[in-house]
């Protein structure tokens, strides 16, 4: 609980990974990828209900021995390539319900910290806000990003008087990483969205964000583990 809040966290990790087949359960180090956000969950100061929405028998079993509770299977059609997160989340609150507030944390971004997610629902919470959001600053700054012309000519994607700027002159912006997604549950079931035109971000930063969706980020991934 924070704030006398009860709040669930849930980890939708389907079956029939496309770019990188069994992504969910592939071990990084020893670890299967699941099981970092299961990890960090755990660790929360205020997370009341950690769960699992999978359709996959391997995926299930994988997170049920890193002690995450699978109180029920995601029905196929839920499951599908086309299939909305937001779709799984829905379910699993019709599924359990009591809570007021709902934290939805991806598999794929493993770097996510215990910290990351309470200060996502510190924020939340405290500014009554309808979502809260995590996201990260960009590499490369849309400023900066041109169009290509039929003609092959090259546009500003935004005001041209940016792209002389330097990176400190540019307005800073921020995309979702991925990572956190914190709702009020009453807001979240009547609009159907993770986002609304009052959802706050909560900042984290880049050596964080990394979202696993390829090879190239499994290598990634494994040279930081190593490192460190």
């Amino acid at each position: 609980m924070y704030k006398n809040k009860k709040i669930i966290a849930i980890i939708p990790a389907r079956g029939g990974s496309k770019g990188v087949p069994k992504k969910n359960i592939r071990k990084i180090v020893g670890k299967p990828l699941i099981a970092w956000s299961i990890e960090a969950a755990s660790k929360s100061r205020y997370i009341d209900r950690l769960i699992l929405s999978s359709d996959d028998k391997e995926i299930i079993q994988t997170a049920k021995e890193w002690g995450c509770e699978v109180p029920f299977v995601r029905p196929a059609e839920l499951a599908q390539d086309q299939s909305k997160t937001i779709d799984a989340v829905l379910h699993a609150l019709r599924e359990l319900p009591g809570y007021e507030y709902v934290v939805c944390l991806q598999a794929t971004t493993p770097l996510t910290a215990p910290t990351d997610i309470d200060g996502c629902i510190e924020k939340c919470i405290s500014a009554n806000a309808e979502s809260c959001v995590s996201i990260v600053e960009p590499e490369k700054s849309p400023y900066w990003m041109l169009q290509l012309s039929e003609q092959s000519i090259l546009e500003p994607l935004l005001d041209a008087k940016y792209l002389t700027k330097r990176r400190q002159e540019l307005p800073l912006v921020y995309v979702p990483n991925g990572a956190i997604y914190v709702c009020k549950v009453e807001w979240l079931i009547k609009s159907k969205n993770l986002f609304s035109t009052k959802t706050i971000g909560f900042i984290m930063p880049a050596s964080r964000s990394l979202d696993i969706d390829t090879e190239q980020d499994f290598a990634v991934l494994e040279s930081l583990c190593r490192e460190k």
